[in-house]
């Protein structure tokens, strides 16, 4: 059988190398074709491509409505290859007054809510374009911009739009490329024109000065702004940094000194339905105890109410809270990397935009100048034909009767160019009236001195600046501040100080008893409970801990993987029945266990050690966690696990170690270093097995230790005093067999 030749560019090369190609040109073409938008009109090419299409379809603003499925097929047909529900959630977002500061599409029928419910069907919703779209496009047919050919060359499309509109910081643009993102929030298009007006005058203007025009940003969901101005002139100086958004709430009096919470705006791109959940779980589950119930009462209007649990408590400290726990506060983020030119992406500061926006209209008015000089110039060029005509009418006349080429006499008899005479040719009878000529000289006339004015113009930069600035002027009247449009929705308010009441200053003292079982079950029993044979357990299982608390305390579990966990009493599951497992209040892994669980006392020192006998001193305020996973404080080695947990009084100066083989060694606590974190030093050392127990005692007073006939002790100590991590003696007659000194108070075990 013959082999088929292989013919083309057949190369060489590493697989490495070809992928790393690709990959590149794929990037490439996500940061320039979809993903970050242009500095100039602050568009991606979907949004682009989407106003052209409405555009071609006529949907101005003053015009009727079309069907969203009419637009959504020209855009995939024409100039957007790509999936149809894609486009068409992108038109969807483009007309959401909640989404887009300054909606570019006019939409009729449903188009989803700030519940997070979606859009009807294309083919059930209309749209048509804005008034803040039709500037966007406004001049897109004088040459203002370069054109391209589609995908499939059937047809052009604009590389940019005029873009009389400063959409990029109006409106904000998000997206995520390959190895780059963007994030850019709305602003209030009235201090954006302010802030361009200065800079015509002042194009070094400084920062500070910009944010004087520019405060910060301004969301169509409204809220409270609660960044620190210092912050705020960072972010727009580096084009990097980050905003804090708040809900707005008032409060409506119910009489008698109680009161409700009305949430009325909610931060930007929060789903209302989900924030409700979110406010709902943490009433159910006990972590926001100063709210008896949230309803949501909204209409067109956002109307969220919280009702307080009693009437001492202030709605801002309740505010606070949520603020801390919910989306009720977000932190908005900027990233100003766009594509300057439409080719090159970099982070841009708040200046550099703007001047972008300006040096692009510069751009548009003199390629527009330039096209109406042209149209201006051909016109002129006609009339002057025209004009011709009429002083020599008879003339012409003749020559378009008799002779056999008139066009060509014409131009040989009276000087004309081939435009000026296929202008008279094609002249109509009626235009050989004299009004007619007089209309002509003074339309003539007009050009003229309109063709003057734009050749003063290109030649006047500081003219082109004017006519620029005036064009912002009509975009701040048309939709500024003073316009229901325009009118900031997100105030500005002071940046929230960091000290917050603790909750714990709302939750009642009443007595409890604590109870957790050998497999980890625990509850609280109401009332401090004398007699712990009581208890009733799982059968299977009995209890470890037994001990009294109050529910405004905190539990301090301490476990075999060398982790602290702190658990609010209020939190716990009440008495009746067994209880729940602790595993489902921390995040304790399996195969670790209970070293000790006690109630906390920021005052009081541990001793803390693993089951190989090494170990330190910690404070009890360092260990408490504020997470459910825990504070990690002893490190561990493979194998190891912590064993001990012990309490060490102020008068303690020296320590008790007891090891699994029944030797018992005492030396000064100054011998324990203080750590927050650490794996420690050697208390005892072992020719095998490993550490039983540790305590604190008085070297003064002797060792004491608990048996089941009641408490004993040692006052001569001498024997088995010796230095750390000595190996030790065998303990006192009459030490129990367990190996354990006892359950010290507080200890709970």
């Amino acid at each position: 059988m013959a082999k088929t030749a292989i013919t083309g560019d057949i190369r060489d090369t590493r697989l490495s190398d070809a992928l790393g190609e690709r990959y590149l040109a794929y990037a490439l073409s996500t940061i320039k074709s979809r993903s970050l938008p242009d500095v100039r009109d602050g568009l991606k090419p979907v949004h682009r491509r989407i106003l052209y299409a409405m555009r071609q379809l006529k949907l101005d603003p003053k015009t009727g409505y079309k069907k969203c499925a009419r637009v959504i097929g020209d855009v995939i047909g024409k100039y957007h290859p790509h999936g149809d529900s894609a486009v068409y959630d992108t038109l969807v977002r483009l007309a959401q007054e909640f989404a887009v500061r300054y909606p570019l599409v006019d939409g009729q029928g449903n188009f989803g809510n700030i519940d997070g419910d979606n859009a009807a069907a294309m083919r059930y919703t209309e749209a048509r374009m804005t008034a803040v779209a039709a500037a966007l496009l406004d001049g897109i047919d004088e040459d203002t911009v370069d054109f391209r050919d589609t995908y499939d060359g059937e047809d052009e499309e604009p590389f940019v739009l005029p873009s009389r509109f400063p959409n990029l910081l109006a409106n904000g643009c998000a997206g995520i490329a390959v190895g780059m993102a963007t994030n850019i929030p709305p602003h209030n298009v009235g201090e954006l024109c302010d802030a361009l007006a200065h800079l015509i005058k002042h194009p070094n203007a400084s920062f500070e000065k910009i944010v004087s025009f520019i405060p910060g940003p301004d969301f169509p969901t409204g809220g409270v702004l609660v960044e620190s101005l210092e912050n705020i002139t960072e972010a727009y100086r580096t084009g990097r940094g980050g905003f804090r958004l708040r809900a707005r709430f008032e409060t409506e009096d119910l009489g008698r000194g109680t009161f409700q919470i009305i949430i009325t705006e909610i931060p930007y791109q929060v789903q209302k339905s989900k924030l409700i959940e979110k406010i709902a779980e943490l009433i159910s589950s006990k972590k926001l105890s100063l709210l008896v119930d949230v309803r949501d009462e909204s209409t067109a209007e956002v109307r969220i109410v919280l009702e307080p649990r009693n009437r001492n408590v202030e709605a801002n400290v309740i505010m606070e809270h949520l603020f801390k726990l919910t989306d009720l506060e977000v932190r908005i983020g900027l990233n100003m990397n766009v594509l300057d030119g439409g080719t090159i992406p970099g982070v841009m500061n708040i200046r550099q935009a703007l001047q972008a926006f300006l040096d692009h209209r510069k751009d548009v008015l003199e390629r527009r100048s330039r096209f109406r000089l042209k149209k201006i110039e051909h016109r002129l060029e006609i009339l002057g034909g025209l004009l011709i005509a009429y002083l020599n009418l008879d003339e012409v006349i003749r020559i378009i009767r008799f002779d056999d080429k008139p066009k060509q006499a014409l131009i040989d008899a009276f000087a004309l160019t081939e435009i000026q005479a296929e202008a008279i040719l094609n002249m109509r009878l009626r235009q050989l009236h004299k009004l007619e000529e007089a209309e002509i000289r003074k339309e003539n006339d007009a050009l003229t001195g309109e063709a003057a004015g734009i050749r003063e113009l290109l030649g006047n930069e500081d003219l082109r600046w004017k006519v620029i600035g005036e064009e912002i002027a009509d975009i701040r009247k048309q939709f500024g501040q003073k316009t229901d449009l325009g009118k900031r929705r997100t105030t500005m308010g002071t940046a929230p100080t960091a000290d917050i009441v603790s909750l714990d200053t709302f939750i009642e003292k009443e007595p409890i008893t604590i109870v957790a079982s050998e497999k980890g079950w625990i509850r609280a029993i109401k009332g401090h409970v004398e007699d712990s044979a009581s208890i009733k357990y799982k059968d299977g299982d009995r209890g470890r801990f037994v001990f009294h608390a109050q529910t405004t305390d905190k539990l301090v579990l301490f476990s075999t993987n060398g982790r602290f966990y702190t658990i609010g009493c209020d939190k716990l599951p009440g008495g009746r029945g067994h209880g729940e497992p602790i595993r489902l209040m921390i995040d304790m892994p399996s195969g670790h266990d209970i070293v000790s669980l006690f109630v906390h006392n920021g005052d009081r020192k541990l001793i803390i050690a693993s089951d190989t006998g090494r170990g330190f001193v910690a404070l009890e305020k360092d260990v408490v966690a504020q997470t459910k996973s825990g504070r990690q404080v002893l490190n561990l080695n493979p194998g190891e696990e912590a064993a001990v947990c012990s309490f060490i009084s102020p008068d303690h100066d020296g320590v008790a170690v007891l090891g699994e083989n029944r030797k018992l060694l005492i030396f000064s606590i100054d011998e324990l270093p203080v750590m927050a974190r650490g794996k420690g030093v050697i208390l005892q050392r072992y020719a095998k097995g490993g550490l039983a127990d540790v305590a604190g005692l008085s070297l003064g007073e002797g060792l004491t230790w608990q048996t089941g006939s009641g408490i004993r002790s040692e006052k001569s100590i001498t024997p088995w005093i010796g230095k750390r991590a000595q190996s030790g003696h065998l303990p006192p007659k009459g030490f129990p067999r367990s190996n354990r000194f006892g359950t010290p108070p507080g200890r709970g075990s």
